[in-house]
């Protein structure tokens, strides 16, 4: 589950490192790029130190293996 510092340090990435860089013409400008970010930078290629240092994609796919095997 998802807890709140983790919620906020999230966000946080995601205005520094994506929002408050970059102009968007449109709301769908911005949540194409914002949806974007998350699934092929934030989940696929970011390594988190709370996860040691792996992507989210990385420790997905370790559990999802983890549960077909028991």
């Amino acid at each position: 589950m998802l807890r709140q510092r983790d919620a906020e340090s999230f966000f946080a990435a995601l205005k520094n490192e994506r929002v408050h860089r970059t102009v968007y013409p449109t709301r769908e400008h911005a949540r194409r790029d914002v949806v974007g970010y998350i699934e092929l930078w934030y989940n696929r290629q970011r390594l988190h130190s709370g996860l040691g240092y792996k992507t989210p994609h990385e420790v997905l796919k370790e559990w999802t293996s983890s549960q077909a095997v028991a």
